[in-house]
């Protein structure tokens, strides 16, 4: 089983819980206007991998990721794109013990066969689901992302039925994402499921603008400036409003 791969980060820290050994798969159906990886935009390229070779080179940094309680995450692109090579590589992890996580916008989320089966199959082999959510207005989330943010709300609902861990992202763009009345909206929506274990607000930057030109693409947000420490904290307030959050729960 091979997947299509864009890269690997051995020790990363910022995709889950403790140091993570995080592979970006190639591959995506959105095209987020503030997007850092748009080199893995493209489906059917990048590097072909076996499902042996990534957990051969993910067992030898084993001992410092499985000590700092981290493990894999599968990040892109959209992962969800590669459900067979993702179920694979995943029951390989949980032979060893390893924490999966998924990190995914719920961009290719479908009710329709085989895809559904295949990703409840996968869900019994994952731990975490880093559910990046970019829009709560369907007009808005087209024009950031090229498509509509239907079926992503059905899959946080189908996760949260199924009571999958998750933590929510949002990315906070000034005058793109951080209309308070969206955020109104969204911390609504986030209030409707059972399973957030944690809101995360990724403030926008730019760090992703040299891959655009360098791929010959003009960088529709340029004139953007990264939001204020201030502005982080207001949507976060926003977000975490209606949160039931695992103390709740519990």
């Amino acid at each position: 089983m091979n997947g299509n791969i864009h890269s690997i980060e051995t020790l990363g820290t910022v995709d889950g819980p403790g140091i993570r050994y995080v592979v970006f798969v190639q591959g995506c159906l959105l095209r987020c206007q503030f997007c850092h990886n748009a080199d893995t935009w493209e489906i059917g390229k990048g590097k072909q991998m076996t499902v042996s070779e990534i957990m051969d080179d993910l067992l030898s940094y084993l001992p410092f990721i499985q000590a700092s309680g981290g493990g894999i995450t599968v990040s892109g692109g959209e992962p969800l794109l590669q459900l067979s090579f993702l179920l694979e590589l995943f029951k390989a992890c949980k032979k060893k013990g390893i924490h999966t996580t998924i990190d995914s916008s719920g961009g290719c989320f479908s009710n329709t066969e085989p895809f559904l089966t295949q990703l409840e199959e996968l869900m019994k082999y994952t731990d975490l689901i880093l559910l990046d959510l970019k829009h709560i207005d369907r007009k808005k989330h087209i024009k950031l992302t090229g498509k509509p943010n239907d079926h992503i709300l059905e899959f946080a609902k189908f996760l949260s039925d199924r009571n999958i861990p998750v933590w929510i992202r949002h990315v906070l763009v000034p005058t793109v994402t951080d209309d308070p009345t969206d955020l109104q909206k969204l911390g609504e929506f986030i209030g409707t499921l059972e399973n957030v274990q944690k809101i995360e607000i990724l403030p926008y930057h730019k760090l992703g603008v040299y891959k655009w030109e360098a791929l010959g693409h003009e960088y529709p947000l340029k004139e953007i400036e990264p939001p204020s420490s201030d502005k982080v904290e207001y949507a976060y307030n926003m977000l975490t409003r209606y949160w039931k959050s695992p103390s709740v729960n519990e």
